[in-house]
């Protein structure tokens, strides 16, 4: 059965999450913000998502652009645990699988360092 859980609730676990990067990638991440939604509207089952150019992507004529986006979506995330515990557990994952991305490490990457 899914998880029930308030938007302040959720939104407490991803930035708990965020506390979880370690120092040096945080200071890292450039021009990225990190939100809530409730599901993406084209793949609703999809847990996360990058929107932007990767850290290794970017070049001198990056520049005057809106902030990169990560989006973490609250509906699947809990239409897939059972607990509170594995909520937490999930959304760490979505959100360090998706900075990763921030960074350019692909999917194929991120299964090999078992991120997947």
């Amino acid at each position: 059965m899914p998880v029930e859980m308030t938007l302040a609730r959720f939104e407490e676990l991803v930035a708990e999450a965020l506390d979880e990067v370690p120092p040096q990638f945080a200071a890292a991440m450039d021009n990225v913000v990190v939100l809530v939604e409730e599901y993406n509207e084209e793949e609703p089952g999809i847990l996360g998502l990058y929107h932007g150019i990767a850290l290794t992507e970017r070049n001198s004529d990056y520049g005057g652009v809106l902030p990169d986006r990560i989006s973490i979506y609250r509906q699947p995330l809990l239409a897939m645990c059972s607990s509170e515990a594995e909520v937490v557990e999930e959304v760490l994952v979505t959100v360090v699988h998706e900075i990763a991305h921030h960074f350019g490490i692909d999917d194929a990457r991120l299964h090999e360092l078992g991120w997947g």
